[in-house]
């Protein structure tokens, strides 16, 4: 066995005990810290496969950015920590139902002849002037250019939804109307008021 695939089997053994870990402990901020450990290894296994872009991306995006505002929102929040695990066991025979379910199907579809050393080969390795940034940037905008787009306008009506259902309307919040602003004069809201000069007490005596 050879170095590389001895990596790959490290990082995914990795992966999978941080991701068990996630769903599993109770702390809400151990919790988002394996999930961090997670991405990281994924990471890894992304570079073992060449995909350095999509490893890079994953560390800096979700680990950089998302991961740390979950554990800032996770720390400002006063979780209860007694009261989530009052209603542990209530759902326990459902979760455990639903995970043995999706674990028969996870084996059926890797059980399958598709999933095999012959259909699955590793990849060869490239030269050494490949660049995976521009070989994933010419698939996504030439073949899966609609896909892409698709991708996004879906993405696009998702935010315009959640900001629509968690925008509400109250008569004591004070907003501004930009259209109104753009209209304004400084006659309208500057009045210059002309009166006599005058002397203080202490330079009059």
């Amino acid at each position: 066995m050879s170095f590389t695939q001895l990596s790959f089997y490290f990082f995914a053994a990795v992966m999978l005990f941080a991701a068990f870990m996630v769903i599993t402990i109770r702390n809400p901020v151990k919790s988002a810290l394996f999930l961090v450990l997670t991405f990281v290894s994924g990471a890894c296994v992304w570079i073992t496969l060449e995909a350095e872009f999509l490893a890079i991306v994953l560390v800096l995006v979700y680990v950089g950015a998302v991961m740390v505002l979950f554990l800032f929102v996770i720390m400002m929040l006063d979780i209860n920590l007694v009261r989530l695990r009052e209603g542990f066991g209530e759902y326990l025979p459902i979760g455990g139902l639903i995970a043995v379910l999706m674990v028969l199907e996870m084996g059926i579809v890797l059980s399958a002849d598709s999933f095999n050393e012959t259909n699955l080969q590793r990849p060869e390795p490239h030269g050494e002037g490949y660049s995976n940034t521009k070989e994933l940037g010419r698939l996504i905008y030439t073949f899966y250019v609609y896909p892409f787009e698709i991708a996004a306008l879906i993405l696009l009506v998702a935010i315009i939804a959640a900001i629509a259902l968690t925008l509400r309307k109250r008569p004591e919040t004070k907003y501004q109307n930009p259209a109104e602003q753009v209209k304004v004069r400084s006659e309208d809201r500057v009045r210059l008021v002309k009166m006599a000069a005058e002397r203080r007490k202490d330079e009059q005596s």
